[in-house]
């Protein structure tokens, strides 16, 4: 299967998973853990596709590697290794997204108040997961959002 090919699946299969986030309070037994479950499925997909370009010898080709910012831009010139740091962020989002709706529920803090933070996991990773803990102590604070 091409890198191409690979990317649109996984984005398709990413987007499955947070929508099961956002269904979340809707059915709560199994959404969370479907979206978990989508999450390893990225990550076993990742694992492959780090272990083929490694085993192929694509890995450090034209000077690439973890050491500088030139060497990463090295790496990341290629479709496939593009493709192999894509699928390790949408790997790890949605887990943290999951692991927001999670904490959310055992806090009993409302899924609104979780929403506009898987936004921001969605889009840019850390500063939603700031935003989460920001609004979870916050939130624990004053029980009327509970």
């Amino acid at each position: 299967m091409d890198a191409s090919t690979l990317f649109d699946l996984a984005n398709a299969g990413a987007l499955a998973g947070w929508l099961l986030l956002v269904a979340a309070p809707l059915k709560r037994g199994w959404l969370v853990p479907g979206a978990r479950i989508v999450g390893v499925l990225l990550a076993v997909t990742y694992s492959a596709l780090l272990i083929g370009a490694v085993t192929s010898g694509r890995v450090g080709e034209g000077g690439g590697d973890f050491t500088s910012l030139a060497g990463v831009t090295a790496l990341f010139s290629q479709p496939e290794g593009v493709l192999v740091g894509w699928v390790h962020y949408l790997a790890f989002d949605l887990w943290v997204g999951a692991w927001a709706v999670e904490d959310a529920h055992r806090r009993g803090l409302k899924h609104a108040f979780v929403l506009p933070c898987l936004v921001f996991v969605f889009l840019a990773g850390p500063l939603g997961l700031l935003l989460y803990l920001a609004a979870r102590t916050g939130l624990a604070r004053d029980k009327t959002f509970a």
